[in-house]
C-alpha cells in the first residue's frame, strides 16, 4: 500500500470574522492513528474538511506527499472519509447503497461489499431499508462505505456515534486492524477510551488552537 505523509503548516481559517483554525501545525503518516480531541465548536470538523479539500484555507498550507491542497491537487485522494452522514438513498438495503456507490468507481465486486458489511457487522443478505435503520447501523454503514475501497487514508470524525458497548469495541478492533495494514487514520472522538485505546498521537483542539497531548 502506498504511503502518504499530510503536513499542515501554519493553517488558519475564520468564518465571519471568528477565528476557527489558529496557526495549526500536524504532521501524519501511514501505519498511525492520530487522535484529535475537543469541545463540540473547537474546530476540529473543520480541520478535517480543510485536510479533505471541501474547504480553503486562509493562511498556511496542507500538502499530501508534498502536493499541495487547493494548488496542486482540489481533492484528498485515496481516502475513505466520515465527517457527516452520507446521503444514502433511504428506500434501498444497506447493500444496495453500497453497490451503488461502488459502481460510481465502475468496480464490480460483490464479494468485496459482503466481506466489508460483515466487517462492520452488518447483513449483506438484509432487505430491511436504510430508513429502518437505527442510528449504530447508520453508522456502521458509514464506516463500510469509507473503507470498501480499501483507501490507503481514513478520516472519521466520530465515528463511534450511535454505537452500543459491543458495537464500539468491534469498531475499535477493526480500526486498529487497518492501522495494521499500513493506513493513515485520522480520529476525532468524545470517548477517551477511543483515543487512549486507538491513538498513537493525541492532540488537543481548543479554540481553533492544535497542541499535542502524547505521541512521539
Amino acid at each position: 500500500m502506498e504511503q502518504f505523509l499530510i503536513e499542515v503548516k501554519n493553517v488558519s481559517k475564520s468564518f465571519k470574522g471568528i477565528c476557527v483554525l489558529n496557526d495549526v501545525n500536524m504532521t501524519c503518516r501511514s501505519g498511525k492513528i492520530y487522535g484529535i480531541v475537543g469541545y463540540n465548536g473547537s474546530g476540529k470538523t473543520v480541520l478535517f474538511k480543510c485536510i479533505c479539500g471541501f474547504l480553503h484555507v486562509d493562511s498556511g498550507e496542507i500538502s499530501v506527499n508534498g502536493r499541495e491542497m487547493g494548488k496542486e491537487i482540489d481533492m484528498l485522494e485515496h481516502a475513505g472519509i466520515i465527517i457527516e452522514e452520507p446521503g444514502y438513498i433511504r428506500s434501498l438495503s444497506g447493500y444496495r447503497n453500497l453497490e451503488y456507490l461502488y459502481r460510481i468507481t465502475h468496480k464490480k465486486d460483490p464479494a468485496a461489499i459482503h466481506s466489508i458489511m460483515l466487517k462492520v457487522g452488518l447483513d449483506p443478505q438484509s432487505r430491511k431499508k436504510v430508513c429502518h435503520y437505527s442510528l449504530g447501523m447508520r453508522q456502521r454503514l458509514a464506516i463500510a462505505q469509507a473503507t470498501m475501497e480499501n483507501q490507503a487514508i481514513l478520516i472519521l470524525d466520530e465515528p463511534m456515534n450511535g454505537l452500543d458497548k459491543d458495537g464500539v469495541a468491534e469498531m475499535r478492533k477493526f480500526f486498529l486492524e487497518q492501522k495494521g495494514m499500513g493506513k493513515l487514520i485520522l480520529l476525532a472522538s468524545h470517548n477517551k477510551d477511543d483515543i487512549e485505546l486507538l491513538c498513537d498521537e493525541v492532540y488537543e483542539m481548543d479554540h481553533g488552537m492544535l497542541q499535542k497531548v502524547t505521541g512521539d
